[in-house]
């Protein structure tokens, strides 16, 4: 499985995302956000980079539950919250936000 990009194959799980982390870049991200009908703004950003530091620190990406409780405590209740989350990511901010930013499919997530 997987997708072309630029002239190179990417690994993916069954469920589109990067089996290789380390082929993750911003172009990746963008190529991905866009299959995904998602317009990258420097709001989605903050949330693929918040992502990427939580994945650097803990190696799991997180659930939902914790996504927004994480975001809270670094951006303040206007951003660590189900509806700000999922008006960026409608399809699921930690399914979509992770597979954006190249991560696992985050645990918990069904």
């Amino acid at each position: 499985m997987g997708f072309e990009f630029n002239g190179k194959h990417y690994e993916t799980d069954e469920d589109g995302y990067l089996v290789d982390l380390d082929d993750w870049s911003e172009e990746v991200a963008n190529y991905i956000a866009q299959q995904l009908d998602v317009e990258m703004t420097e709001a989605h950003w903050e949330v693929v980079n918040f992502l990427r530091d939580y994945y650097q620190e803990y190696k799991i990406a997180p659930a939902i539950k914790i996504l927004v409780k994480e975001m809270k405590k670094m951006f303040g209740p206007e951003k660590g919250n189900n509806a700000y989350l999922y008006q960026l990511y409608p399809g699921g901010p930690a399914l979509q936000a992770c597979k954006i930013a190249g991560l696992p499919k985050p645990t918990g997530c069904v």
